[in-house]
């Protein structure tokens, strides 16, 4: 038995086309998912729904970095709402219980591609 452990990436845009703290949208196995970009080039995707609003609109959330416990922690706040989300894990940093799905996503020759979601 042969087992597949090839991960497969969907290709988003060029990282160019993210401006910095800022975000898009895209359809990743039917589901939208914020691609955010740090200020320094870090790239980040989860789950593009607010749950509070009940609305897909984290990608055009407001980016920054909150200090948690002595660590930065980059986020995205819902445009609606405020709430933050830790880019890296999904949670809210407002409300601990609440939690977004996150994506695998990676760089690559300058293009930006999202992976399956993270368990």
């Amino acid at each position: 038995m042969t087992v597949n452990t090839e991960t497969t990436y969907e290709v988003v845009c060029r990282l160019d086309q993210i401006e910095r703290e800022g975000g898009v949208t895209a359809l990743v196995g039917g589901e939208a998912v914020a691609v955010i970009r740090t200020f320094d080039d870090q790239v980040h995707a989860l789950s593009n729904y607010d749950p509070y609003s009940r609305a897909s609109v984290l990608a055009r959330g407001i980016v920054g970095t909150r200090t948690v416990d002595g660590e930065d922690v980059p986020f995205v706040a819902s445009p609606m709402h405020k709430q933050a989300f830790d880019l890296r894990t999904g949670q809210c940093l407002d409300d601990p219980t609440v939690t977004v799905a996150t994506y695998d996503v990676r760089v690559v020759d300058g293009v930006v591609e999202v992976g399956p979601r993270r368990a």
